[in-house]
């Protein structure tokens, strides 16, 4: 089933998401559930938040998935929204 999380960060967090960036995409690759992600970008084009769309088994395997990604362990998000996803384009 897919599920959306929907991620803010905290405010004036950019560094944050930069020093760990590259732990994030290789949970990524390494959980292989996501099937689509990228960042939302504030009015200055500067990263402020996630989307990611997983493809797991329910609702507790997203939100366990949430809680070990690296963004989340270093404390960037100031909330993550979970979202069951029906695609209908795409």
């Amino acid at each position: 089933m897919l599920y959306t999380l929907i991620c803010t960060d905290k405010a004036g967090a950019l560094q944050t998401r930069l020093d760990n960036r590259d732990a994030h995409l290789a949970y990524i690759k390494e959980t292989g559930v996501v099937t689509q992600a990228g960042p939302f970008l504030n009015a200055e084009g500067a990263m402020s938040g996630s989307l990611v769309v997983l493809d797991v088994a329910d609702r507790d395997a997203a939100q366990a998935w949430a809680d070990n990604d690296p963004y989340a362990l270093a404390g960037l998000f100031e909330n993550v929204r979970i979202e069951a996803w029906k695609r209908v384009i795409g």
